[in-house]
């Protein structure tokens, strides 16, 4: 809808309804979004019933991966499924064996893999689990030896050979999952086979928030590098393009609120650049979410961007927004009335896990 055709949103007021649910009720948003869904009766027992066909259909027409086995046997709320998780997405980061091992020791020590031994269908889950069984209680017995630390080495050697075939592995090919690619070349490579068949990929750089102004130089390079090898394959329609997936907090170090000044004057003209990148190349640039004490922030910077004339006719921008975020719908208000404001499009995504754990312990 263009702005010419309806009236100009007021954008303070759509602002204000954000940070006024900032610590609003949980239960009241709950019933406040079951209200506003107006679902009959009729009409949630026909969602949920295609729900439940949809889960059954992919149960039996799918061959599981090796990482919806050990999550079939190791749900996320035990120890053990967190650890192992832990593993999966650490082990593929982690430069040296030392670290390795003592990663390992860290998270499998505290399992109870005893309960899960011949549980699982498959026999490779199996053997990893007895694997990781031995090596916790090798490791666990190293820790009461009074003996010293030749000992304790030894025993640990005695374990790590049990881990790196077994559960090393398997925590890499539970990995594999989350990780598309090494580069940015890898990770296209890999996603043809599923680009075949119908997907769209936005591809996201590992790594987290920079931490200094040389973290911030080298993500904004691999940002404008994978812009380039990815604008390769760029043609046509925006919306089946491939696209990029970009963390604002990795091109500035002090993304945060009370340097709201540096991060106009330094982390927008950053963003701009590789938006007008993309855009060159008709691709679709995705603002990624953030935590939610960085959502305001985060707005005041994706108004600046798509306000930039350099920008208008172009409809990849994107914005990530956390759905699960007690103020998920009032964010969407706010996108939807800053689109109506420029006459643009803007491309939504809703992500339901994104910093979903970290959020739950900070609030805790």
């Amino acid at each position: 809808m263009s702005s010419q055709q309806s009236a100009t949103p007021d954008m303070n007021e759509l602002r204000h309804a954000i940070r006024s649910n900032y610590l609003t009720d949980e239960y009241q948003v709950i019933h406040r979004l079951i209200a506003e869904a107006q679902l009959s009766d009729d009409t949630r027992k026909a969602i949920s019933a295609r729900a439940a066909d949809l889960v059954r259909s992919v149960r039996n027409g799918a061959r599981p991966t090796i990482m919806e086995k050990f999550l079939a046997e190791y749900g996320l709320t035990t120890k053990e499924g967190v650890a192992l998780m832990c593993l999966a997405e650490a082990l593929l980061r982690v430069p040296d064996n030392l670290t390795i091992h003592d990663l390992i020791e860290d998270k499998i020590t505290s399992g109870n893999w005893g309960a899960h031994v011949g549980k699982a269908k498959s026999g490779l889950i199996n053997s990893a689990t007895l694997a990781l069984l031995m090596t916790s209680n090798l490791l666990k017995d190293s820790e009461r030896q009074s003996v010293g630390d030749t000992l304790r080495k030894m025993v640990k050697r005695m374990g790590e050979p049990v881990v790196r075939v077994a559960a090393g592995q398997a925590m890499k090919e539970m990995g594999r999952q989350f990780v598309l690619g090494r580069d940015i070349e890898e990770a296209q490579d890999n996603g043809k086979a599923q680009e075949a068949q119908g997907y769209t990929y936005s591809y996201d750089m590992l790594g987290e928030a920079a931490r200094t102004d040389a973290d911030a130089e080298r993500y904004f390079k691999a940002y404008s590098d994978a812009i380039d090898s990815i604008s390769k394959r760029c043609e046509g329609d925006v919306r089946t393009n491939p696209g990029i997936s970009v963390k604002l907090s990795a091109l500035l170090a002090r993304y945060e609120y009370g340097q709201k000044e540096r991060v106009m004057n330094e982390l927008v003209p950053r963003a701009l650049e590789l938006a007008k990148k993309a855009a060159a190349a008709n691709m679709g640039f995705n603002i990624d979410a953030e935590e939610q004490d960085r959502l305001d922030l985060s707005l005041d910077v994706i108004e600046a961007i798509l306000s930039s004339p350099e920008l208008k006719g172009w409809d990849g921008f994107g914005v990530v927004v956390q759905a699960f975020a007690k103020r998920a719908s009032q964010t969407l208000d706010w996108l939807y009335g800053l689109s109506q404001k420029l006459d643009r499009r803007i491309m939504v995504r809703l992500v339901k896990g994104a910093y979903w754990d970290a959020e739950i312990k900070r609030a805790q």
